[in-house]
């Protein structure tokens, strides 16, 4: 039998017992943070040297890049830290990596992440759903340490009808989604690699599109307009971007 478990365009969408599980309870539900890092990709992190500030914090990470999820190791631990609390990843990445052979070497890039959370988007378009649980079971299967969430498809249509509103009618970031997310949930907002552009605000200096590499972005987003609603926030005190270095501690 089957439990009516969703929504697609107003119409019941009925999905077998089987998946019961997958709708666990909210993780936010009883939880509110004092202070959230949300770390973005941009090339803007590179020798930024703010990775012991991020980790001061509660982290989000998230990943819109189309090739990897973002490394957090190595060399770049002086600048985007190595604390990890939620993750999120472009569908993309899933259909890139298949899982439907050789899943190991997904589940090698995952272990940067240990126990964190992470965002899959399995019912924010239907197309995501069937490579979603791929990846659900193959983290499942491998008894990975890390915590596999989703998002409320409705929670998402609303997030998109409040910035619409607001005059952002493409498809929403990650970056976006998680800062919106944040907000809802922490006193304090901090944001790291938010910065569309290819030079530097301060430096006057060229970046890579990521932090670890220069591969391009599909333009699907509109990302300087929503870095302009985002620095307006940061105007009016509602939450803080960090462009320059960020400066050690005293300790």
């Amino acid at each position: 039998e089957s439990e009516p478990l969703g929504i697609i365009s107003r119409m019941s969408l009925s999905l077998p017992l089987s998946y019961i599980h997958v709708f666990s309870r909210n993780p936010f539900s009883t939880k509110t943070w004092d202070t959230c890092s949300v770390v973005g990709n941009g090339g803007i992190l590179s020798n930024s040297t703010c990775g012991e500030m991020i980790d001061s914090a509660q982290v989000w990470t998230f990943s819109r890049c189309k090739c990897n999820l973002p490394p957090v190791e190595n060399s770049f631990l002086k600048d985007v830290g190595n604390k990890t609390n939620l993750v999120t990843a472009n569908p993309s990445i899933f259909h890139q990596k298949g899982l439907q052979e050789r899943r190991r070497p997904f589940m090698e890039s995952m272990r940067r992440y240990n126990d964190s959370l992470m965002l899959l988007p399995a019912f924010s378009y239907s197309m995501n759903t069937a490579v979603s649980l791929r990846a659900l079971y193959t983290i499942e299967d491998f008894e990975s340490p890390i915590r596999p969430v989703f998002l409320n498809p409705e929670y998402l249509l609303n997030l998109h009808s409040f910035w619409s509103s607001k005059g952002l009618n493409k498809r929403l970031s990650s970056g976006l989604m998680v800062a919106s997310l944040a907000l809802e949930l922490c006193t304090n907002v901090h944001l790291y690699g938010f910065w569309p552009f290819d030079q530097h605000p301060l430096l006057q200096q060229p970046l890579n599109n990521h932090y670890y590499d220069n591969v391009p972005s599909k333009n699907v987003h509109a990302m300087p307009a929503e870095f302009d609603h985002l620095l307006r926030l940061h105007e009016q005190g509602v939450l803080k971007i960090h462009l320059g270095e960020c400066r050690p501690s005293s300790r």
